[in-house]
């Protein structure tokens, strides 16, 4: 729904092209972490960020006709906007499409909490890997300062009390 205008709902088309695209982005964001493909994850990178800022700069907007219309310039005031608008047809198609852009907002939040679970699993992974590295390397025996084949070995020290 694009309508004219500088109306409350006059961003809400926009705004749902940004949120279908922010989520399809968000799912390929999912499977390329998935399948471990970080070079494509870096140009998603890019594109995600350009789709939150058109998102929150159509909110912004939203938000001005919201203020200009008398009610709050914040996500209740569409609410109440709708509200007082009643069953008029522009209304109407308004809410409908309020409501499918909450939904995406929802599967968006989830979809990023559980790529933020996806790359945190994989920090962990990698670091588990640098630390059995570094465990193998310090185990090794290694030529001392002095030129003198030397072993790490850990040690315990003693408290005389």
């Amino acid at each position: 729904m694009h309508s004219s205008g500088t109306g409350p709902a006059s961003t809400l088309g926009d705004e749902l092209g940004a949120a279908r695209d922010l989520l399809q982005c968000l799912r390929q964001e999912q499977a390329q972490l998935i399948e471990a493909d970080i070079e494509a994850l870096g140009s998603l990178t890019v594109r995600k960020a350009a789709l939150v800022a058109r998102m929150a700069e159509l909110a912004q907007l939203r938000h001005k006709a919201l203020g200009a219309a008398g009610f709050p310039a914040e996500e209740a005031g569409m609410q109440a906007w709708l509200d007082a608008a009643g069953q008029h047809n522009v209304a109407a198609a308004a809410g409908k499409s309020w409501a499918e852009l909450l939904d995406m907002a929802r599967s968006g939040k989830e979809l990023n909490r559980t790529n933020g679970l996806l790359i945190g699993t994989r920090m962990a992974h990698n670091q588990k890997i640098l630390n059995a590295m570094r465990g193998t390397a310090q185990s090794e025996n290694f030529y001392g300062p002095d030129g003198q084949h030397s072993t790490k070995t850990a040690a315990r020290g003693l408290v005389v009390g």
